[in-house]
């Protein structure tokens, strides 16, 4: 169980209040959860969704936090962190993972098991609900590919389950991006095949990933949708960003479709350089660069201004 210094009850349970966010993200960013709970149980989300349904209270869901900006304002209301629910089951024809445990591991326990499917997923360091809410992928395969059904709590408090065909994937995008529907768990449909081989493509493409990306650095991984005929980082590459620095943030040297915390980073830091990229590649290639990362919360107060960004 996870100890704050400043702590309350709500719906039964231990509540962090005034978190920072940066405890938790990847970047290493963010601003304070007015509320922060950590459920263990369905049972213990659905009491915290019925609490801010009566209580009127914003609910903001987070899973790994991985490819994830909290603005520096912080997040009101209630925020649910669901990494305390990682039980991973597996059965002779597939894995159902719950929705806070990781998909690396998901794709290990499938693995061991000798079923295959998942090991595009072996690097992937995001929540199973975070890879199914924004249809997760790395080399050639998505999460769209293999998923059998999952298991949502509504807003409004009711249990659901979504086949893989109602959940509309399409590139970085699920049906219950527009629901705010929470995952509890998801089911993967996987085919036989040999551990040891498995085993080998999954170090393989964790070769490539360690080969290819600032794993060194504090990052919310990779930072834009790769739009269609192109692909990010040469386009950020061209356009002379590359090592470009506003703030502690920096266009990685490493990978140019990364933005690194090199430097006690703000999410400000984050933002604006997703900004001052957007307005220097987008011109150049006609491409409408949008952000894969999610990007939530309030903006700070006072907000600090960076001589590098010049939206112009």
């Amino acid at each position: 169980m996870m100890v704050s210094v400043a702590t309350k009850t709500v719906a039964g349970l231990p509540v962090m209040v005034d978190e920072p966010l940066s405890n938790y993200t990847f970047t290493k960013t963010g601003g304070p959860a007015d509320m922060l709970a950590f459920p263990e149980t369905v049972e213990q989300v659905h009491a915290l969704v019925d609490y801010a349904q009566i209580e009127k209270v914003p609910l903001t869901v987070i899973g790994n936090a991985s490819n994830l900006i909290v603005r520096d304002g912080g997040i009101r209301g209630l925020t649910i962190i669901l990494t305390a629910m990682h039980e991973i089951r597996v059965t002779a024809t597939g894995v159902t993972a719950s929705a806070g445990a990781r998909i690396i591991d998901t794709a290990d326990a499938a693995g061991a098991a000798g079923l295959s499917g998942l090991e595009f997923a072996a690097g992937i360091p995001g929540s199973v609900g975070g890879a199914v809410f924004m249809n997760a992928g790395a080399y050639g395969g998505e999460v769209s590919e293999c998923l059998a059904s999952v298991d949502v709590l509504t807003r409004d408090g009711e249990f659901k389950t979504y086949t893989a065909a109602q959940m509309d994937f399409s590139y970085r995008h699920s049906y219950i991006q527009g629901t705010g529907d929470i995952v509890l768990s998801a089911t993967f449909d996987l085919r036989p095949g040999d551990a040891t081989a498995i085993r080998a493509e999954m170090d393989e493409l964790n070769a490539r990933r360690a080969a290819r990306q600032p794993l060194e650095y504090p990052s919310c991984g990779s930072v834009f949708k790769r739009p269609k005929g192109h692909f990010v980082g040469p386009m950020i590459q061209q356009a002379g960003l590359q090592g470009h620095v506003i703030g502690g943030a920096q266009v990685s040297r490493k990978h140019a479709g990364f933005i690194v915390n090199i430097n006690h980073a703000t999410a400000t830091d984050y933002v604006d350089m997703i900004h001052f990229v957007q307005a220097h590649v987008d011109p150049m290639f006609h491409v409408d660069l949008q952000p894969e990362v999610r990007i939530i919360g309030e903006e700070p107060a006072h907000p600090e201004h960076h001589t590098g960004y010049d939206p112009e």
